[in-house]
């Protein structure tokens, strides 16, 4: 298990959100922070810290008009940390390879995989043709329905598919790719604990995941460290003090290195 650093944004500025009240149409989402640094300056500081394998995500789409902004300040990241972090954020088989080219060691796709609320295998292969399985990460971000089962989400989260995110599914899918990435959309950016139950699932897989989440405090690295039966990586946002909050970066990485 090991800390995988983040860094968010949204609107051309780095931010932490809520993660449920992020909404397209008017580009708006419930803020827990907004930095006066750009996204550059953190990875900066992730690349003196050789704190690798963590992901730059935008959160706009990319009818957005803040979009451009938003990817510029992502390839302020990339550029300041080459190959040490991977890019989500609109990915499909005609730009990924621009995100590589600028420095991101993988790219991180949802929505093009999971086109029309089901699993597009002919986009997969697309992807997958123009990066290598090696470094396509997949983000299997998801919220629970009223059955109790976790399913996949795209659209920044807004839309359901039809994927049911298993220790099953997650382990037949892990041979298209890299790595997921999964945010527990339901506590995302509340800071009032991580989602044992999916943390459950992912470490039962045995797949190699990052779990995004929730975290508030050190009990609840603890807490992924059980669930995930030590085999889930994960990352810390809004409770970050890099990002305003109470835990700092020397005590994660002191619990996890």
């Amino acid at each position: 298990m090991r800390f995988r650093p983040c860094i968010d944004i949204h609107n051309g500025k780095v931010k932490q959100i809520v993660g449920s009240t992020l909404r397209d149409g008017s580009d708006s989402a419930r803020e827990n922070f907004i930095s006066g640094h750009d996204a550059g300056y953190y990875a900066g500081i992730y690349k003196s810290r050789s704190l690798s394998g963590g992901h730059v995500i935008v959160l706009n789409g990319r009818d957005s008009g803040y979009y451009e902004a938003s990817k510029n300040a992502a390839f302020s990241a990339l550029s300041a940390f080459p190959g040490g972090m991977q890019y989500g954020g609109g990915i499909n088989n005609e730009n990924a390879r621009e995100y590589l080219d600028a420095g991101a060691s993988h790219v991180i796709a949802t929505s093009f995989i999971f086109k029309d609320g089901i699993l597009n295998e002919e986009n997969l292969f697309l992807l997958q043709r123009e990066v290598g399985k090696e470094r396509l990460v997949l983000d299997l971000s998801c919220r629970k329905k009223e059955d109790g089962c976790y399913y996949v989400t795209t659209d920044r989260w807004q839309k359901f598919t039809d994927f049911r995110v298993t220790e099953r599914s997650l382990r037949e899918l892990s041979n298209e790719c890299d790595e997921f990435l999964i945010h527990a959309v339901d506590v995302e950016g509340k800071g009032q604990g991580t989602d044992s139950a999916l943390l459950a699932i992912l470490g039962g897989s045995g797949c190699s995941c990052t779990y995004a989440g929730g975290v508030h405090d050190l009990s609840d690295i603890s807490l992924i460290r059980e669930k995930g039966q030590g085999r889930v990586d994960f990352t810390v946002g809004s409770a970050l003090d890099l990002f305003g909050g109470s835990l700092s970066l020397d005590d994660i990485t002191a619990e996890t290195y």
